[in-house]
């Protein structure tokens, strides 16, 4: 059998994807969900406690007490400040040591995750329990990107690679060459809802959505559901381009049922592809 779970979980359906994956395979978990940020359908019904950001000694303590042996990160958490944070001793030791203004989320990650190592747990990837969620190459719908797109998905890929390689963001909206957006400590969804309202006359833009150069790829990977698609098209995009084989998909069947009723496109673009090649 494999090792027990602990699913540390954030906002969105990621978390409960995870759930029934391990209720699936009978693998035992139990799931640390974060106030303010986990729903609490996430939970219902299953082993699990409710926590602070703040609170990372209670955190360890209720992992040990429930025999977890991997963890995995999954779902959104926005970065609160330190004040919001209100950190118990043991995460206070934590920020003093690696400074928490000077890292950007992919460097927070990292240290987050070497923390939990080096308090014993083996800190894995939800591809590593959901095979099957990484984005493929190539067109997916019925609809397919045209020139205008292509030329977008193009700037948008030159873009997100400097906000990626700066540890900003992973997202980037273009239309007809323009740079709407960039995504930063807001997140994706916000990101479009700003760009819904910038929004020029003629052809819609893109979303691009890549990893960041020496991404993490235990946490944080770029991420895409329906719901993506519906602000997509509530922001007048006319498609989705996301990195092959980095971009987790949640509800993939949806999310190309969306795009396709939408006349969207979502593709996957070939991973370390180099715009204009």
């Amino acid at each position: 059998m494999a090792p027990k779970l602990g699913i540390l979980a954030g906002g969105g359906g990621l978390p409960r994807q995870l759930i029934t994956a391990c209720q699936a395979e009978g693998r035992p978990f139990f799931v640390l969900a974060f106030s303010g940020h986990a729903e609490p359908s996430t939970v219902e019904d299953v082993p699990h406690a409710w926590l602070r950001l703040g609170e990372a000694g209670r955190g360890f303590d209720l992992l040990r007490e429930a025999g977890v042996q991997d963890v995995v990160m999954a779902g959104p958490v926005r970065r609160p400040s330190l004040r919001d944070l209100r950190p118990d001793w043991r995460t206070a030791r934590f920020f003093s040591r690696i400074g928490l203004k000077a890292l950007g989320d992919d460097g927070l990650l990292k240290a987050v995750i070497a923390e939990l190592e080096g308090e014993g747990f083996r800190v894995i990837g939800v591809d590593a329990v959901l095979h099957h969620l990484l984005a493929e190459d190539g067109v997916w719908g019925i609809v397919a990107p045209d020139d205008q797109s292509r030329a977008d998905i193009e700037r948008g890929l030159q873009v997100a690679r400097g906000l990626g390689g700066l540890d900003v963001g992973q997202s980037v909206v273009v239309q007809q060459g323009i740079v709407l957006g960039v995504e930063a400590v807001e997140g994706t969804d916000a990101l479009l809802g700003r760009c819904g309202e910038l929004r020029r006359t003629g052809p819609g833009g893109v979303l691009v959505k890549i990893s960041k150069p020496g991404q993490e790829r235990r946490a944080d990977l770029p991420t895409i559901g329906p719901a993506t698609v519906r602000n997509c098209a509530a922001a007048g995009l006319r498609g989705i381009a996301v990195e092959a084989g980095s971009t987790v998909v949640v509800a993939r069947s949806a999310v190309i049922a969306a795009a396709d009723a939408a006349g969207m496109f979502v593709c996957g673009i070939p991973a370390g592809k180099e715009p204009g090649k």
